[in-house]
């Protein structure tokens, strides 16, 4: 599985990309079939002003997540956990048919 980041008006420090990097590897424990992962990060307005989009590329099925929050840590939890669900019921979907 890749993990491509592409970070927009900013240029993202090693130890955001390490904390990624660990977050998302962990989502093939719950789809064996993931082929990549592409993570858009981007600065927004204010209040919440950190904004991470997740696209998780499966056989036949494209997934996305975004989210907003005060730090792109937060952020990328929460897009992680969604992933996470997300992928859980696609893979027992899949099971079922």
């Amino acid at each position: 599985m890749e993990i491509r980041v592409q970070s927009l008006k900013f240029d993202a420090d090693q130890k955001l990309l390490d904390f990624i990097e660990k977050k998302f590897s962990k989502l093939e424990k719950f789809h064996d079939s993931i082929s990549d992962v592409e993570l858009n990060l981007s600065l927004m307005e204010k209040p919440d002003n950190k904004s991470v989009k997740a696209i998780v590329r499966i056989p036949s099925d494209t997934l996305i997540v975004e989210r907003q929050a005060r730090t792109f840590e937060e952020a990328v939890n929460e897009v992680s956990d969604i992933m996470k669900d997300m992928l859980k019921k696609h893979k027992l979907k899949r099971q079922e048919v």
